[in-house]
């Protein structure tokens, strides 16, 4: 196994010496710096750092670090956030009838590939709870219907502070969640079918397909109010011909989901994406 590392996500108002500043924090406390990404958006006047280091040997112990990393944030007039590499975030996946995204994080994560627990999945249809049984998840069918869509996300709510859930992914979850729900539950990753900002909304498969594209895209990207225009996480494309039909562009676009999701999830997991001016930054 790996050793344990911390990762330090800082922004703040640019100024000279800040990388000198946040690698000469960890050295004094005797850190062993395993990565370091900076990013100065000069139009915003903003800095950006993503620092990983091994717990291991560092002179602050675990439970300290928040309070150190806090203070060293405030003296530099900006917003931090910090996490450890063996803390397993616990996600609850939303999807509807769709399984090929849901399938693929279960996979993902049940062969260690995504750094995750999913003590839950919940669905407003059925035909998804075998193959939750049959990866040992927990499914929840909570029906989503228009006049009583209140009492359902509040069934849901409910759920998601029963099981302690740090993260929703939206795996072809085909609700949109209301501003209510938003405003106590925002850390929520969702897969869009189109190369966003072309083709919003429904069915953006057959847009493409009218307009003759010869690319199509899925982005994944963070759950805001303003539908399918949240912040930016990966995008992955597919190539397409005059000779694809829709149901070709839709069987192409299940694969480009499935890529684009599980990439941004694991990006969010580790850390790697920071989000800033609606925008974000993506350590890779």
């Amino acid at each position: 196994m790996s050793s344990k590392t911390v990762v330090l996500q800082l922004i703040c108002p640019d100024q000279p010496g800040l990388v000198s500043e946040l690698a000469g924090w960890v050295a004094t406390n005797g850190g062993n710096i395993r990565h370091a990404d900076h990013h100065t958006d000069a139009g915003a006047e903003l800095f950006l750092s993503r620092i990983e280091w091994d717990l291991e040997g560092f002179g602050v112990s675990r439970d300290s670090i928040p309070i150190a990393v806090n203070a060293l944030a405030d003296r530099l007039g900006g917003q931090a956030h910090l996490s450890f590499s063996d803390e397993l975030p616990r996600v609850a996946i939303f999807a509807s009838k769709q399984s090929h995204c849901l399938l693929d994080l279960l996979w993902r994560t049940r062969s260690g590939e995504l750094p995750m627990q999913v003590p839950l999945v919940i669905s407003n249809h059925r035909e998804l709870e075998t193959l939750c049984r049959e990866f040992g998840v927990v499914f929840n069918f909570v029906p989503t219907k228009f006049e009583s869509k209140s009492d359902s996300e509040k069934m849901i709510l409910d759920l998601l502070t029963k099981h302690q859930i740090d993260l929703i992914v939206l795996a072809k979850y085909m609700q949109i969640l209301s501003s209510d729900f938003l405003g106590k539950f925002s850390t929520i990753i969702n897969i869009h079918h189109s190369f966003l900002p072309a083709f919003k909304g429904a069915r953006p498969y057959h847009q493409a397909w009218d307009r003759g594209v010869k690319l199509i895209g899925a982005t994944a990207h963070y759950v805001t109010e303003d539908l399918d225009n949240g912040p930016i996480i990966e995008q992955s494309i597919a190539h397409v011909s005059h000779r694809d039909e829709v149901d070709d562009l839709i069987r192409k676009g299940r694969d480009i989901e499935r890529i684009a999701l599980a990439r941004a999830v694991r990006l969010h997991l580790r850390s790697q994406v920071m989000v800033y001016r609606g925008r974000t930054a993506v350590f890779a």
